[in-house]
């Protein structure tokens, strides 16, 4: 840079010639004249516009044409500059490859339209939040399992929650807006999503959108506004998109190792407070995100009881007692076998419904062909056909008390045994602690039998106590009888001498 300004001043100034700033400065006159030339205004130099194309100029409308064409194709379906330039050679160019690379250049320079512009947003305290679900790997239990993670964001602090799910599904999106309105201690305006089809039913016109009955009747508890964005715009919620790959380095990089679901949950929920309180607010300086959330945790409506967060289903139970949601089969009362139920579906347990009433709750399996069973739906079959007692699938490892156990296979040993154990199995279905006591007394005695067992049952229960009564004073006599034995003399034979039990 000191010597192109030094060549410039000795030509400038002094009006030395190129040739003699080359002698003194022991340059050459090609590196003079260049740098006497980069003073010079760029109007005064030549430029050649055009290129001139002398062995591609028959073919140019060719070429034209095929970028045209495949201009309106995806990226991945369009050909390369050596592929253009192959396929021409076959119609008859003979020229180089150069010449084909820099037209295909220059007209796709040309034809691609101008960058998007993007429009900074900034939102007020307590005005909206932006939703969003990722797919990270983690590992459960020993295994490597793929899980969604539902990604809170507030618009104006930042503030971050993350829960994991087994699934993408309703039921999972309803349990975590409880999770996050909980933890936030309250519930932004306006919730801004993408077009996830759990909440989305339709794209309409514009930013018209038909949601899912259940998400509106969430939004309806929290009193939320909810706020799709146009499809392909993820820059509507931007700040949840980079959050997305914020989190997975942050939380799950290296992979995480949890010996249950809740267990992780638990984790990441620890761990937003933690970011919270060392990550810088991106706006506010020397401000953290845990401080301007604790300013706009005023600006949060309060959230009272949770929302009911189920997505229900009709069913029909099967001949066997199952109902079958999600690839999994969970029993049901034998009363209801075959007969149509409703199935709630939570993001942990599954209750199912039928006549105004729940006839049983399950635990919520994953995965696919698994059968949760409740032996004690099967209690009014085995009524009718004890046998299957031995046998029955659902009674295979049933936890029952230590004594009931011992009874059940003392009596299994003998004729009709399997009979005396339903009706045991009947009486501890209305109250298993006292007939676990009687079993064990009759354990004691030697004397396992039916008949030995309910009779301790009745003994051991109390009968409850008697209710007072007191009588209205309406009620009341005001002469009270008095008691006269003697009257019943008068019953008696009068013969002198002659007493009652003669008589």
């Amino acid at each position: 840079m000191e010597t192109k300004a030094k060549v410039k001043r000795l030509h400038g100034r002094e009006g030395k010639s190129i040739r003699c700033i080359a002698r003194e400065l022991k340059l050459s006159r090609n590196t003079v004249r260049k740098a006497v030339r980069e003073g010079m205004d760029e109007g005064l130099r030549y430029v050649r516009k055009n290129q001139p194309l002398p062995q591609l100029g028959g073919h140019v409308k060719t070429l034209e044409d095929w970028l045209e064409a495949e201009g309106k194709l995806p990226r991945r379906c369009r050909r390369t500059a050596q592929g253009l330039y192959e396929d021409l050679c076959r119609e008859g160019y003979s020229g180089a490859y150069d010449s084909v690379q820099r037209f295909v250049k220059r007209w796709r320079n040309r034809s691609t339209p101008p960058s998007q512009v993007f429009v900074p947003l900034s939102f007020d305290p307590g005005e909206a939040y932006q939703f969003d679900f990722s797919e990270e790997e983690v590992e459960l239990a020993g295994a490597v399992t793929r899980i969604k993670v539902a990604q809170f964001r507030l618009c104006h602090s930042g503030m971050l929650f993350v829960v994991a799910y087994p699934c993408e599904r309703l039921e999972m999106v309803l349990d975590a807006h409880n999770r996050a309105f909980a933890f936030f201690n309250g519930s932004p305006a306006r919730g801004i999503y993408d077009n996830l089809k759990t909440c989305v039913s339709a794209v309409l016109k514009g930013k018209e959108r038909r949601f899912n009955p259940r998400f509106l009747a969430l939004m309806g508890h929290y009193l939320v506004e909810p706020v799709a964005c146009t499809p392909a715009s993820g820059w509507e919620k931007g700040q949840v998109e980079n959050q997305v790959g914020n989190i997975r380095e942050w939380l799950f990089t290296p992979r995480l190792r949890f010996d249950s679901l809740p267990a992780l949950n638990a984790w990441l929920a620890q761990r937003c407070l933690q970011l919270a309180q060392s990550r810088p607010h991106p706006k506010l300086e020397g401000r953290t995100v845990a401080e301007v959330f604790r300013q706009e945790q005023a600006a949060l409506k309060g959230v009272g009881a949770p929302f009911d967060g189920y997505a229900e289903e009709e069913r029909r139970a099967s001949s066997t007692s199952l109902v079958g949601f999600d690839r999994n089969h969970y029993s049901v009362d034998c009363a209801q076998a075959g007969r149509p139920v409703t199935v709630r579906a939570y993001a942990e347990r599954l209750v199912i419904v039928a006549e105004g009433s729940v006839q049983a709750e399950h635990v919520r399996l994953f995965g696919r062909g698994k059968i949760a069973y409740d032996p004690w739906h099967y209690l009014k079959a085995l009524e009718r056909k004890p046998g299957a007692l031995r046998n029955g699938e659902p009674f295979k490892g049933w936890a029952l008390p230590k004594a009931i156990v011992g009874i059940r296979e003392k009596l299994m040993r003998r004729s009709g045994g399997d009979r005396e154990s339903v009706e045991i199995l009947c009486a501890a279905q209305r109250d298993l602690d006292t007939v676990a006591v009687a079993c064990e007394l009759a354990l004691g005695q030697d004397t396992p039998s039916a008949a030995v067992v309910l009779n301790l049952v009745h003994r051991l229960r109390q009968d409850p106590p008697t209710a007072t009564v007191n009588t209205p004073e309406a009620l009341r006599l005001k002469t009270p009888p008095q008691a006269d034995l003697g009257r019943y003399d008068s019953l008696l034979p009068k013969k002198p001498g002659v007493g009652h039990a003669a008589a």
